[in-house]
């Protein structure tokens, strides 16, 4: 019953979910030291422990208390949401939204002093749920309720009277606006539908062709452009052999040479098969 439950899980989400439990475990165990899973760009770039660029988001805390178990429920309901929601079947673009969000709280790292950032990365993708789920209404432990965007505010202002650090959900709201506007607002600002942070196709071949059963999306084409000069000129050409064809048939005794065609009559047919595609 609990592998069914667990395997129910996309595929991103459990393998998040995975690490961070058996991280956790890890460390109730005292098998594994939070010393040695901690984000320090010294020990990465001077001692070369490269592994601390990963491990640092999956601890989530040395035991499983209280606040392990939020952000776990954090995990599973909204990781889940956003992979089985707006990036269903698009794997690839899930996976690069969590780099990114990721390298942007590894570089803030030295100016927030924090080592651990899973917790912030997990209020990244509450905050990029919220945002693309505007209408959802929620209920806040039954005292009172909102929509879906006040959802982050709602939770920071819980953690904080917890008294938990509030700059750790900040970031991760901070990181997660950022990424929700130049994927889902600056574009609708564009002529053109600029995306900023499209999906490198290196990234969707190798998730593709990895065997990780991931799903890409299909990349999306570009419109065809329409010519319009080559278009009117075709409809001209037509018209001019339309009326030659009126008058030949119009003429006297019918004869084949009562009218002739244009000089340019073969013309039309291959400014036709050139304007075939007008769009999409």
């Amino acid at each position: 019953m609990a592998d069914e439950f667990v395997r129910s899980f996309p595929v991103v989400t459990r393998t998040y979910l995975a690490g961070a439990l058996l991280t956790t475990a890890a460390c109730a165990l005292e098998v594994l030291s939070p010393f040695s899973l901690y984000f320090s760009w010294t020990l990465v770039v001077e001692k070369g422990q490269v592994w601390r660029i990963l491990t640092n988001f999956f601890f989530f805390g040395a035991k499983f208390s209280l606040e392990f178990l939020f952000h776990m429920f954090f995990l599973v309901q909204y990781c889940r949401s956003l992979e089985e929601g707006s990036f269903r079947g698009r794997t690839a673009d899930f996976i690069w939204m969590i780099f990114l969000g990721g390298m942007a709280l590894l570089l803030l790292s030295p100016l927030t002093g924090m080592h651990f950032l899973g917790s912030s990365l997990t209020f990244m993708m509450v905050y990029i749920w919220a945002r693309r789920n505007p209408f959802i209404r929620m209920s806040f432990l039954g005292l009172f309720t909102f929509t879906a965007p006040y959802l982050p505010w709602v939770l920071l202002a819980f953690s904080t009277l917890l008294g938990n650090d509030a700059l750790v959900d900040c970031v991760g709201i901070g990181v997660g606006h950022v990424y929700y506007f130049l994927e889902d607002v600056y574009p609708m600002m564009t002529p053109r539908r600029t995306r900023l942070l499209r999906t490198p196709k290196v990234v969707k071949l190798l998730l593709q062709g990895g065997g990780g059963g991931g799903v890409v999306a299909a990349e999306e084409e570009p419109l065809p452009q329409v010519d319009f000069e080559n278009e009117a000129r075709i409809q001209r050409a037509i018209a001019e052999r339309q009326r030659a064809e009126q008058a030949q048939a119009a003429g006297e005794g019918g004869g084949e040479g009562a009218a002739q065609p244009p000089a340019d009559g073969a013309q039309p047919h291959e400014d036709e098969q050139r304007g075939v595609i007008l769009a999409q």
